[in-house]
């Protein structure tokens, strides 16, 4: 594929001939949209992108996008992102995924990438609920959402997905509306771009399950200008947060993890022969 064939990439470029079986509504379709946007707009090839998923409704994702996929186990697409990113940095790596496979069974390693600081984007489609398993709540599912498998609520707190990445870390902290695809494909764009772990918060909306949250497109509300720098600043902003501010929260100047030179090479004995100077007792 020539350049020229690479500047003309449109969005539908890199969709796939796997027609998406979400519910009518459902504001992952929206995500895909502004992924696809993002894409072309970068100039990406399909070729050197690759889509890691986890399980859930979003996690379908892989098999709706032209370029390398992978749908993982649940909860470690993060796990499985990192290895690719690490193994192949020239690629350009997207890990997505919901509420509950990015926050529950995954959690762990979502703290962990977040301070590890690979260079990928995760991209959390949260719905706030488990719309794969008929409507169970899910970490971020509001204390008081009564339901039939939850009735009068859990009565537990929800996560809060932005200040706990901040606390674990995450370098690019940012949070987008599934109904507002062509805002949320420039925030991707800015996340892809960045040379480290970025995390896009979405709000995308399960009209199947939560039809209250119809009520987000006249409910979200954009943040202040541009990302904050002083993580102390960024922590009052996201713990006052009511959950409905869109943006680009924070984003740190700081190096993104750097994978050991490869096999073979002078760089890699010398980064050996220094982690054995650290173990040496």
């Amino acid at each position: 594929m020539d350049d020229t064939r690479v500047a003309a990439l449109k969005p539908k470029d890199f969709r796939s001939d796997v027609t998406p079986i979400w519910c009518p509504g459902c504001g992952h379709f929206g995500v895909q949209a502004a992924l696809t946007r993002a894409f072309a707009e970068l100039g990406l090839r399909p070729e050197e992108l690759v889509i890691v998923s986890g399980i859930g409704c979003s996690s379908r994702l892989p098999a709706y996008i032209n370029a390398y996929g992978f749908h993982g186990v649940h909860g470690r697409a993060l796990a499985v992102a990192a290895g690719v990113k690490l193994a192949r940095p020239e690629l350009t790596v997207v890990a997505a995924g919901g509420d509950g496979d990015g926050f529950s069974i995954g959690g762990n390693h979502f703290l962990h990438a977040c301070r590890r600081n690979v260079d990928m984007a995760y991209v959390v489609m949260d719905n706030e609920i488990y719309g794969m398993t008929k409507g169970q709540p899910s970490p971020t599912t509001p204390p008081d959402r009564d339901s039939a498998l939850s009735p009068g609520g859990t009565g537990i707190g929800a996560f809060r997905p932005a200040a706990v990445a901040l606390a674990s870390g995450a370098p690019f902290i940012a949070r987008g509306f599934a109904g507002d695809p062509n805002g949320l494909a420039r925030m991707l764009m800015e996340a892809i771009r960045y040379p480290g772990f970025a995390f896009v918060h979405v709000l995308s909306h399960c009209v199947t399950y939560c039809p209250e949250q119809r009520d987000w497109k006249q409910s979200v509300h954009a943040a202040g200008d541009g990302p904050l720098r002083d993580p102390g600043e960024a922590a009052r902003l996201l713990m006052t947060d009511d959950g409905l501010t869109t943006g680009i929260f924070y984003a740190a100047d700081r190096p993104a993890y750097a994978p050991l030179p490869a096999r073979g090479t002078a760089g890699e004995a010398a980064a050996l022969a220094a982690i054995e100077r650290e173990l040496a007792i």
